[in-house]
């Protein structure tokens, strides 16, 4: 029974390359005839492997897409290949395939022998990503072990570094694993505070699973993306705009691709900008660009940065500038 496994494994392995394998073929590679060939594919198809035959001196036998994906076999080389490639998906996310990837890795690694895992770790060791400069790089092992304790609904400690600098030691129910631009986060909830974070991967040290399961816990959100997101956005600061334009508001409207409840009309050449924004020198760079007199009326910071603005132009066109308006009491240019 057991050389019988063993000839299924092999003839599985031959089939899942992508090309037909005569019956001859199989029964000279496994050494046995083609009649227990026959039977072999009889067996995988009871197992609901999709073995095709094709008739004829052509035809052959290929394993076929089917409802569900059989288990892979893999040699020694193919592993090695398939592990690589994952850590690097997973050190360079790509939209829509960044955590397939590295649930993917978390599942090969578990079961690579200890003689592959030591290749794959010396190539990897070596091996430097290209990366952009607005990215941290996040280690894919670091990876592998957030994804597995997220997967087996296990509890884990890691020291953690806060955007001040400061290390604490965390205790969190990993719930999963969302790629941002060029950033990892880390959904849970964490355990001591009794409250779902997110947590830069890149912040994350000596993390150590537990041993102890938890049951999962339902999210605020409709999502792990739509949780991170919410959160992203909570932190970043919000500015409520206040504006006149010399503008006609139809116009002002187009060129600021704003909505209707935010421009309104003063009269026929003037309108008022309303909203509120979270990054200032957008605002002020898409205001001067307008081509038209603009007053602000708040917040104080957009009025500083665009006195710091006149400023350096000034300075760079020697001093010689035109005589500034007011902006709320501060120098203001026309643009």
């Amino acid at each position: 029974m057991a050389e019988t496994s063993a000839r299924l494994l092999r003839l599985l392995s031959l089939l899942q390359t992508p090309r037909e394998w005569s019956g001859t073929e199989l029964g000279e590679r496994l050494e046995v005839t083609t009649r227990t060939i026959r039977r072999d594919i009889e067996r995988l198809r009871d197992l609901g492997y999709p073995v095709e035959a094709a008739m004829g001196p052509a035809g052959g036998y290929r394993l076929v897409a089917g409802t569900a994906m059989p288990p892979l076999l893999l040699d020694d080389e193919e592993a090695v290949a398939m592990a690589v490639g994952l850590r690097t998906a997973a050190g360079q996310p790509v939209e829509g395939i960044g955590e397939a990837s590295v649930r993917a890795l978390a599942k090969l690694e578990q079961v690579l022998p200890s003689r592959l895992r030591h290749r794959v770790g010396a190539l990897t060791s070596v091996t430097v990503p290209l990366t952009g400069p607005d990215g941290p790089v996040v280690d894919p092992g670091l990876l592998s072990v957030l994804a597995s304790t997220a997967a087996g609904r296990e509890r884990l400690r890691f020291a953690y570094r806060t955007g001040a600098g400061d290390e604490a030691r965390r205790l969190v129910e990993p719930h999963s694993l969302v790629p941002a631009g060029r950033r990892w986060y880390l959904v849970a909830h964490d355990v001591d505070r009794d409250d779902w974070r997110i947590f830069r991967v890149d912040r994350i040290r000596e993390p150590h699973p537990t041993g102890q399961r938890f049951r999962p816990r339902e999210l605020p959100e409709a999502d792990a993306a739509a949780f991170v997101k919410k959160k992203m956005y909570a932190m970043v600061p919000s500015y409520e705009v206040d504006a006149t334009l010399r503008l006609p508001a139809a116009d002002a409207r187009a060129r600021l691709d704003a909505r209707a409840d935010q421009i309104e009309p003063v009269d026929e050449h003037t309108s008022r900008l309303r909203g509120h924004v979270d990054t200032l020198p957008w605002l002020a760079d898409r205001l001067i660009r307008l081509g038209c007199p603009f007053e602000v009326h708040g917040p104080p910071e957009l009025v500083e940065h665009l006195r710091e603005i006149a400023e350096r132009v000034s300075r760079a066109a020697g001093g010689r500038f035109e005589e500034p308006t007011e902006v709320s009491g501060a120098p203001r240019g026309t643009a």
